[in-house]
């Protein structure tokens, strides 16, 4: 006798898939090692490295808030909170990979091998911030939101028709994943296997809108899944666990196997932007509090030190060495030729609108006075 089908049940489903993300963490957040198999093949050299790279990050969004505020820098999205996130997934990278940022990630950029006069350039909107060394494998970060998404599948695409071993990495927020390039994006990587990492930085809130408004889905990991991507949730606190899932997407991308997706649980401890965002009007002190006791530098540090490979001396030297590299980016930034508005024309068009015409001309008298 037959047995009776089993009626389908879509939210069992649906709960069975979220189940699945448990989150990847190796150090806990006094810097103990929790999971041992997941531990990343790295000196103790490049241990060190990465806490350098850490902390001078760190240095530079202080410092670069104190610049924007005193009028010397233009657009700014603090990143302190977030170096784990962003440094650790762009240490698992080669040189021969392409990173396509959003407006929050310029440190990747930097470690990549964009000049600090070019960041502080391209923060204050001169066209020369934008013109980037060759052997920088990188776009300028992109302002609109998610639309790095759809131009990362094109770039991973366009590697494997080059037949290059390397991959395009590209970062979104929580507020990204709502956006249509999201899908677009990750979609076309999937369906073309395209060697392409998709990073989430879910740093809880997109400016003023927390995670729980912004989806109803449990993780952001899960978007992925729809597409046929394999996806990932991490600690985005914990340096050696964003290191660790990022090397392995890599190693899947430059085999053939296709595109992954990481969701890095963050937080940013800054405002969204410089741009006027107050987020004591959104966030509570109480998570703030309750973030900072997971600051990705301290735990490092004290998993370094528990190694005997870090100490308050390394990490003041290091401090000092970041306020001096700062000191000369912004000098030498200071002394290039102001962008002029017709600059801004010349270069915009190979042949100017005439409704722009008149208006250089106009522009072209001024600046001569």
């Amino acid at each position: 006798m037959a047995t009776q089908k089993k009626t389908f049940d879509a939210v069992e489903v649906l709960n069975e898939i979220e189940s699945k993300f448990d989150m990847v963490q190796i150090l806990d957040q006094e810097g103990n090692i929790v999971n041992e198999d997941l531990m990343p093949d790295l000196t103790d050299e490049q241990l060190v490295e990465l806490m350098e790279r850490m902390v001078w990050t760190r240095v530079l969004d202080q410092r670069s808030i104190s610049l924007n505020r005193q009028g010397r820098l233009g657009f700014y999205a603090p990143t302190a909170g977030q170096e784990a996130s962003q440094l650790a997934s762009q240490y698992a990278l080669e040189s021969d990979d392409y990173i396509l940022p959003g407006y929050r990630d310029v440190p990747q950029l930097i470690w990549q091998g964009l000049p600090l006069t070019k960041a502080f350039l391209f923060s204050r909107g001169h066209f020369e911030g934008n013109q980037f060394p060759e052997g920088v494998n990188a776009l300028s970060p992109q302002i609109i939101i998610g639309a790095q998404y759809v131009q990362t599948a094109g770039v991973a695409l366009g590697i494997k028709k080059r037949g290059k071993d390397a991959v395009a990495i590209t970062y979104t927020g929580d507020g990204g994943t709502s956006q249509g390039d999201f899908y677009e994006g990750i979609n076309f990587a999937s369906a073309y296997k395209a060697p392409a990492i998709f990073v989430v930085q879910n740093n809880q809130y997109a400016i003023s809108t927390p995670r729980d408004l912004q989806t109803n889905a449990k993780t952001l990991a899960q978007k992925g899944v729809a597409s046929g991507i394999p996806s990932v949730l991490v600690d985005g606190m914990d340096a050696l666990a964003v290191y660790k899932v990022t090397k392995e997407a890599r190693e899947r991308a430059v085999k053939g196997e296709g595109p992954t997706l990481i969701e890095t649980m963050t937080y940013r401890y800054g405002p969204h932007t410089m741009a006027g965002d107050d987020p004591t009007r959104y966030r509570t002190e109480e998570t703030d509090t309750e973030w900072e006791a997971k600051d990705p530098i301290i735990r490092f540090r004290k998993f370094l030190e528990a190694k005997g490979l870090w100490n308050e001396e390394k990490e003041n030297e290091h401090i000092e060495k970041a306020k001096e590299d700062i000191k000369n980016a912004i000098k030498e930034a200071d002394g290039v030729e102001k962008q002029t508005v017709t600059q801004l024309m010349e270069i915009m068009y190979d042949e100017m609108p005439s409704n722009l015409k008149e208006q250089y001309e106009v522009y072209k008298e001024k600046e001569s006075k």
